[in-house]
């Protein structure tokens, strides 16, 4: 297979891509919360079933370390590591981490970008293995950030009592377990410490809508307001960072286990050796990271005990 026909199939996607490129995913169940988004989305076609001699590589993300303006660069690293492995590249957007969970559970996804949160979980420990994760000037982990609009007078969480305030997903880590367990330190539920609740539905959305004034707060993937922060500050430079939580292991790269041995292998030894190669690192440059690394599922330890301490003061 040619570099120009992959770089032909690959843009084909583009139309749709653009519009659903890392909205978060999201299963709001509570119907009296408001959601708001910002992006039209479209839905992208599920795996073909047609086996071939050269399969495709399936790809889905269902969590991002980057915002959706990095839509251009993440199709390069993808088309880089189609490129490298000979294989056509087909590219699975869901809305909810439980399709991503199901498609991956049935082994019609090869790799996956996932949240921490439902890897903490366990949503996904039967049927996926740990491939490896991006390192981010220097580290493996990720901080929320509390983030309030630059001219509000908001100095901590407390402050934002009976305030209106911005989850990005039900699963999302730091845009929603994290803020959760703040409250939880000081004996209050969301429902009740704040006067309303929406879900933004990504990231980006959130630093939005606190931008804009339409929140007075929101939680968000640390990542992702400094990404903004160092290549687009339009809308970071209008939000402040109140407080930081400490660090969680970054969002991984996952790959099925019913994915040959050989082809993990191959695909693994890649993105560890991508930074060496002059092409991949331009590609990690852009998107502001240093190189892929091996992962280590003991980093994601701190955030399945918050799961375990809100489990418990909910018992």
């Amino acid at each position: 297979m040619s570099r120009e026909n992959f770089s032909t199939s690959f843009f084909k996607l583009l139309g749709i891509l653009a519009l659903t490129w890392l909205v978060a995913c999201g299963c709001g169940s509570d119907s009296d919360k408001a959601v708001v988004d910002f992006a039209k989305t479209v839905p992208v076609a599920r795996p073909g079933d047609q086996a071939s001699q050269n399969p495709p590589l399936r790809v889905a993300v269902a969590a991002m370390i980057s915002p959706k303006e990095t839509f251009d660069l993440y199709r390069q690293l993808l088309a880089y590591l189609g490129h490298k492995l000979n294989k056509d590249l087909e590219f699975v957007q869901r809305k909810t981490y439980g399709e991503i969970d199901e498609l991956l559970s049935k082994g019609l996804i090869d790799l996956a970008f996932i949240c921490s949160g439902p890897y903490a979980a366990g949503k996904f420990q039967n049927h996926l293995e740990l491939l490896a994760v991006p390192e981010v000037h220097g580290s493996h982990f990720y901080r929320s950030y509390l983030i309030v609009n630059r001219n509000s007078p908001f100095q901590s969480l407390e402050d934002l009592k009976g305030r209106t305030f911005a989850f990005t997903d039900p699963d999302s880590n730091t845009g929603r377990l994290v803020p959760t367990y703040w409250l939880a330190q000081i004996n209050e539920r969301p429902e009740t410490f704040f006067g309303r609740v929406i879900y933004t539905y990504s990231h980006d959305n959130a630093i939005m809508a606190v931008a804009r004034g339409m929140v007075d707060g929101a939680a968000v993937d640390g990542l992702i307001w400094d990404f903004y922060q160092a290549k687009n500050p339009a809308f970071t430079s209008k939000t402040r960072v109140i407080k930081r939580s400490e660090p969680y292991g970054i969002p991984p790269l996952v790959v099925s286990r019913q994915f040959s041995r050989e082809s993990l292998e191959k695909i693994r030894g890649l993105l560890l050796a991508m930074h060496l190669d002059r092409e991949g690192k331009k590609i990690l440059d852009e998107l502001m990271i240093d190189r892929f690394i091996p992962a280590r599922d003991e980093w994601y330890d701190s955030v399945r005990q918050m799961h375990q301490r809100l489990a418990h003061r909910l018992e």
